[in-house]
């Protein structure tokens, strides 16, 4: 006899609700029919579902999330990157209490010995003509953030030798649900031949057939959930094994919405506008932003950073503030939406020429005018960088370009082999931007603190009512 066992998933939705009605209305569909037939499927998320960008994530901090989720019956999840460092401790701690779906991460481990109760590292399901499925987590090891919240994230590959052991002798198929990044997929695929699916994310890949790799077949459902993924394992009782692995993602943006689905969202926006309408200040006079010029408030919000680290100097782009600020009373909404980037400030070491290196780099047109996706930013372009601590003199050479002739520090030219601390945002930490920075060795992260929570305290100090 043969049995077809069916997986539905989402992965790196980031609070984009735009498409959630449709890809609620699919699942809730999918699940009916296949239940009709008496089939076995279930729903799985692979993390980053929650992202505070979104007013609903922020004004609930990830709970409405979950709430949607359990609406749209979902079975399992595992947790990503924006789940678990862009949330408090406290806030993430009890993200999941309420949900009803199975919370699965192997390699994430309470430093307090404080485990939440809705954590498991790993899960067995069984079809319904009994075979036996178990499912292992894992997320990215961002443990530069995570420690900071008393967090800890083991290593995916000492990980997964403990638990597909433990499975492989009490499950007939073995699943990974992935928040690690396509390369990562692969490799494990390389490394671990029981391991039967690996359904990833985190970056934001689109496998529209899956990718087979020895044993393993690998898929992902890109962002946003503009696709939805499927994994179909036929298995043979006769033979007692699986004897088909395929991997398929449907485009859902076409589809109808559930209208249940859509309602909520509304209330929940409007809930959200209330909860977020808290006045942080009032201002007499309209704040400029602007993205290629110097502007009073970029140059204070760096100040503000430069001090609240204790940093000798600090930089931020201006492309991080995304429109002007009215007079009137300003509310925290105001300040998600002019700010609502997932951005911690981070402090690094710098040696005199490298910074001078990054300051350079900084006033280059590809740097300043670079539409950035990624590492945290919500912007639509990076911007003039701003100083603090430091004095930045430039010339314009006839092409227009902006060139950098010094750099000073305490009326110093930079010192090329002194170490300098330098405050910034976390987004150039990562990747290849400005490579001194990711390179440094020595990086300290704020947290949980967003860089649109150290706005608010410059408005309100800088800007409000005396």
């Amino acid at each position: 006899m043969l049995e077809k066992l069916y997986f539905y998933y989402t992965n790196d939705l980031h609070s984009n609700f735009d498409q959630w009605a449709r890809v609620t209305g699919f699942l809730k569909e999918k699940k009916a029919m296949k239940e009709a037939a008496n089939e076995s499927t279930w729903t799985i998320d692979i993390g980053d579902h929650v992202d505070r960008v979104h007013p609903i994530a922020e004004a609930f901090m990830g709970k409405a999330n979950v709430e949607l989720m359990n609406d749209a019956g979902y079975d399992l999840a595992t947790i990503g990157n924006n789940e678990g460092i862009t949330l408090s401790r406290d806030d993430f701690f009890h993200l999941y209490d309420d949900a009803a779906f199975q919370v699965v991460c192997a390699n994430l481990h309470s430093m307090d010995n404080q485990e939440p109760d809705w954590l498991h590292p790993s899960v067995k399901i069984e079809s319904i003509n009994g075979v036996r499925i178990g499912v292992i987590g894992l997320t990215a090891p961002f443990n530069a953030f995570y420690e900071l919240l008393d967090w800890h994230v083991a290593s995916p590959y000492q990980t997964l030798k403990k638990y597909v052991k433990q499975l492989k002798q009490s499950t007939d198929v073995i699943i990974l649900l992935s928040h690690l990044g396509l390369s990562e997929d692969q490799e494990i695929a390389r490394r671990f031949a029981d391991i039967d699916v690996i359904i990833g994310g985190h970056t934001h890949h689109l496998l529209r057939t899956g990718e087979h790799i020895n044993n393993t077949v690998i898929t992902a459902a890109g962002k946003h959930c503009a696709f939805i993924g499927e994994v179909i394992l036929t298995w043979d009782h006769d033979q007692g094994k699986l004897v088909t692995k395929e991997a398929y993602t449907t485009d859902v943006t076409h589809l109808a919405k559930d209208l249940e689905t859509e309602q909520k969202l509304y209330e929940l926006s409007e809930e959200a506008d209330k909860i977020l309408e808290e006045k942080i200040v009032h201002i007499h006079s309209p704040i400029e932003v602007k993205w290629f010029k110097d502007t009073v408030i970029m140059q204070e919000l760096t100040n503000t950073v430069q001090d609240w680290t204790n940093a000798d100097c600090a930089m931020l782009n201006a492309g991080l503030l995304l429109d002007q600020i009215p007079a009137g009373d300003v509310t925290y909404k105001d300040i998600h939406q002019i700010c609502p980037h997932p951005i911690n400030p981070v402090v690094i070491d710098l040696k005199g020429n490298e910074l001078l290196e990054v300051i350079r780099a900084s006033f280059t047109k590809d740097f300043m005018e670079l539409k950035l996706k990624g590492f945290g930013f919500r912007g639509e372009i990076l911007g003039r960088m701003q100083f603090s601590g430091i004095e930045v003199e430039t010339y314009v050479h006839e092409t227009g370009e902006e060139y950098v002739q010094h750099v000073w520090f305490d009326g110093e030219p930079l010192d090329a082999e002194r170490t300098y601390k330098v405050a910034t945002a976390d987004t150039f930490t990562f990747g290849r931007l400005l490579p001194e920075i990711a390179k440094s060795e020595n990086k300290h992260y704020f947290l949980p603190e967003f860089l649109r929570d150290i706005l608010a305290d410059t408005l309100r100090i800088k800007f409000g009512d005396k």
